[in-house]
């Protein structure tokens, strides 16, 4: 038993779900068995990636399935939320997917897949809206051989990152620079979204959400230049991708600039969804715009833009530097209920998790027991949370930051492959066994 310097956790509800995540292209490896990604052309670029790494390899999860399956049943969680790659499965990769499912529910473990984690088939353009309808049939093709044994699906993975990141900032693949030209990428996945949405519906699926990426705006000071910056900032990450999906509509002033029927799209957009998913790691500290550009947790944030975001002074931070500031996660989930009320189905966090070195990891585990009793605390002020995923299982291939940064349970060594369960890993494991 883990010796806790914590005070015992508060009871969740018996039937809360618990679980951890991960994503194909980070952790699988096994490259020459699907198509190439958007991210294989990113990451061969040189400067792209902060140590010059690549994802080919990874985790080696492929070759090394059995091995993960026995770490997630050793932890007791209830859900493992992986992805499906779609370059995979069009290189009919989708045996990898139906044996790792009937593994996980062997092994007791429920499986949650997500449809799109980042790594988009290359050839595929998001700026092209017949991306979205291409999504929609290979979901539909996934749902047909797993949809037997998987009753909880996730359409998306954090849409506004990918969008801002990846097509906006240019720090992400496919690495373009477009600001705000990169509008209709955004549209066209929460398109896609809803696409998939209807096509999972037509194989029977009846649990099915979507994992968007939410977080605090808060204003640098009370100056009405910083409360224009920081609501702005706000509509841009938050507003402009939550509701669309809960409101069947965008905020004023953003849907004129969308291709396409936009009333028409909002109406596939807004196809109802059984649960809601967040993806929490931080609240933003937003200004005015400072005139210069700086680099802000190893993204270019440019000049022009009419926000720039600040540091939060006086709270730790994680490795990666990231402030830690649990107590916003029960701001940001009742701001949730009572901006959408009844429109606001039951929310999962489908990520949370930080950054750390070492194997003895006490900083993971008192992020971790802060965040969770701050959950607890949105659910005792009458919030609807049905479920907790830590990010994530392993450390893994950290995007633009390649193998810089660590946000698992389970440490691996990249050079050895070997798994290394982190102190982490014990302390969810007694909790999980404590709160049943």
């Amino acid at each position: 038993m883990v010796a806790s310097p914590h005070p015992p956790m508060p009871r969740f509800p018996p039937d809360f779900l618990w679980g951890v995540s991960t994503s194909a292209h980070q952790i699988e490896g096994a490259a020459d068995l699907r198509e190439p990604s958007v991210w294989d052309t990113f990451t061969a670029e040189p400067g792209r990636v902060r140590d010059g790494s690549t994802a080919a390899v990874a985790c080696d999860h492929y070759h090394r399935r059995g091995e993960d399956v026995a770490l997630l049943a050793g932890l007791g969680v209830d859900a493992y939320r992986f992805s499906v790659s779609w370059p995979r499965v069009l290189r009919g990769g989708l045996d990898f997917y139906d044996a790792l499912v009937d593994e996980l529910c062997a092994a007791g473990v429920r499986p949650v897949p997500t449809l799109f984690h980042w790594d988009l088939p290359e050839g595929f353009d998001w700026l092209e809206r017949d991306t979205a309808h291409r999504f929609a049939e290979y979901v539909e093709r996934v749902a047909e051989r797993l949809g037997d044994r998987v009753a909880k699906w996730i359409t998306l993975n954090e849409p506004a990152e990918h969008t801002l990141l990846g097509h906006a900032l240019g720090t992400h693949a496919p690495g373009r620079r477009l600001l705000f030209d990169a509008l209709p990428v955004a549209h066209h996945q929460l398109l896609a979204h809803g696409l998939a949405v209807r096509a999972l519906r037509a194989t029977g699926a009846t649990d099915v959400g979507i994992a968007n990426s939410h977080g605090p705006a808060w204003a640098a000071s009370a100056e009405d230049a910083d409360v224009t910056a920081a609501d702005f900032y706000d509509v841009l990450l938050n507003r402009l991708f939550a509701e669309p999906v809960l409101l069947g509509e965008y905020p004023a002033g953003l849907g004129e600039l969308m291709p396409g029927d936009v009333g028409a799209d909002l109406k596939v957009i807004a196809e109802p969804v059984d649960w809601y998913g967040i993806n929490y790691y931080a609240p933003t500290l937003v200004g005015a715009p400072q005139g210069t550009e700086i680099d802000f947790g190893g993204v270019r944030m440019p000049a022009e833009l009419p926000f720039s975001v600040r540091r939060i002074e006086g709270v730790p931070t994680t490795d990666f530097g990231w402030p830690v500031v649990p107590e916003a996660l029960t701001e940001l989930l009742t701001a949730f209920r009572d901006r959408y009320g009844d429109r606001l189905p039951p929310i999962v966090i489908t990520e949370n998790g930080c950054s750390y070195q070492g194997v003895d990891d006490q900083a993971r585990i008192a992020f971790h027991d802060a965040h969770l009793r701050a959950l607890h605390a949105a659910l005792a002020a009458g919030v609807a949370v049905h479920g907790y995923f830590v990010w994530s299982l392993l450390d893994n291939f950290e995007w633009a930051e390649g193998y810089t940064q660590r946000f698992g349970l389970v440490h691996v060594d990249f050079e050895t492959l070997t798994r290394t369960p982190k102190a982490s890993y014990r302390w969810f494991r007694e909790l999980l066994r404590e709160q049943r």
